[in-house]
């Protein structure tokens, strides 16, 4: 899950009104190395991350009321749902987020694109630079 991040300036390191307050975002990896490195990513362009184990931690983030601008998930995931059902999780429940689906599989990839109307689907393997330019897309509209 990702969150704008403004710094003591009051200037914000991606899109949007600077308001001085925080908004986060996800990143819901069940491999943790994968899950590791792109949040360290992520959190150098600028991005405050909250890191979860599959869609049933991020969905008690979720719960918790946590300010959460995007989730950005892995399609294939251990638990009771994949990321296909966290993403219709979210869409039921916060309408409001938007959602970034990722997976290495053609077909998988194709199928999370028609969930996801207000976010792109990354195929893997994916650039880093690819990604944070979809979360910055997404965050400026």
């Amino acid at each position: 899950m990702l969150r704008y991040r403004v710094d003591e300036r009051g200037a914000q390191h991606h899109g949007g009104a600077s308001s001085g307050a925080a908004s986060d975002n996800s990143d819901v990896e069940d491999d943790v190395l994968v899950r590791s490195v792109v949040a360290a990513y992520l959190r150098e362009c600028g991005f405050d991350v909250i890191e979860a184990n599959g869609a049933d931690e991020a969905i008690r983030v979720l719960q918790a009321e946590v300010q959460v601008d995007i989730v950005f998930s892995d399609v294939n995931m251990p638990g009771s749902m994949d990321g296909f059902g966290l993403a219709q999780w979210v869409r039921r429940e916060r309408p409001w987020l938007r959602v970034i689906l990722t997976s290495g599989a053609a077909r998988t990839a194709k199928e999370a694109g028609n969930l996801c109307e207000h976010g792109p689907i990354l195929a893997k393997p994916y650039d880093h630079a690819e990604l944070e330019r979809n979360i910055r897309s997404l965050l400026a509209r």
